[in-house]
């Protein structure tokens, strides 16, 4: 087959899935960039739909996916990046419901409220998955999960740890978690992170990295980290991470 052209039909629907979160739902399809991701995703189990490889390029092996060269010149007009890995694929949305978390009865979720910038989003992914998180809830307005820059900054966390979008306070509350808040001020009767009883069901709230919280959320109870100097809080992503390798540690203790 010769190499494929910017105009084929496989080319632009690759391109689609790249630059369209309205295509990545309608085809419950996404796009992951370079031999390493494509790799975890392999290893945990997603289809591998197909490849694309730049000239001279080698495909990932072990991948029941068509493979298609692509003409000179063509990978950098549709990837996501101005440098790009020389393959990308289109992989399968992993299917995911929530009684996988129901049985775990010390199951502990982060909730994403909002939260807008895709690094922030796949750092909080890549540290939920580190730390152990049974699933991580994106509630309306977040970033995407399925975008290629939260699919690379999570470092094929993605692949791993359940992602639940378009999630609410209520229905998580519902699964039987309790909800902790999240907050960078000490006046909300807010304890230290370190010192709140954090077993059981629980799930931890970020918000937006701009307006924070939604102030009429009902919440459980208000977890803040203290820190000196003058900055008003932490990257949402550091405070994730920080909160998920508390959970971490108060379960193996």
């Amino acid at each position: 087959m010769a190499p494929l052209a910017f105009t084929s039909n496989r080319v632009q629907r690759l391109r689609k899935l790249v630059n369209e979160k309205s295509e990545r739902i309608r085809e419950n399809a996404f796009v992951v960039e370079g031999q390493t991701l494509i790799r975890d995703a392999v290893r945990a189990g997603c289809v591998v739909e197909s490849q694309f490889i730049a000239p001279g390029a080698r495909a990932v092996p072990a991948t029941s996916g068509e493979v298609y060269e692509l003409a000179q010149g063509v990978l950098e007009r549709v990837a996501s990046t101005s440098s790009p890995q020389p393959v990308v694929a289109i992989v399968k949305k992993p299917t995911r419901t929530q009684s996988e978390i129901s049985a775990q009865r010390d199951a502990w979720v982060v909730v994403a409220d909002r939260v807008a910038d895709p690094g922030n989003l796949g750092t909080i992914l890549r540290s939920a998955e580190a730390a152990g998180a049974s699933a991580v809830f994106l509630t309306p307005g977040s970033a995407e999960a399925y975008a290629p820059k939260v699919v690379r900054a999570s470092a094929g966390a993605i692949f791993n740890i359940p992602v639940y979008e378009s999630a609410n306070l209520r229905d998580i509350r519902n699964l039987g978690f309790q909800i902790w808040g999240t907050s960078s001020h000490a006046d909300q009767n807010s304890v230290d992170y370190r010192d709140a009883d954090l077993s059981g069901r629980v799930a931890i709230v970020l918000g937006n990295e701009a307006h924070g919280l939604a102030s009429t959320e009902e919440f459980d109870g208000w977890l803040t980290i203290s820190h000196s100097g003058r900055g008003e809080s932490l990257n949402v992503a550091m405070a994730a991470t920080l909160l998920c390798f508390e959970l971490k540690r108060q379960r193996e203790n």
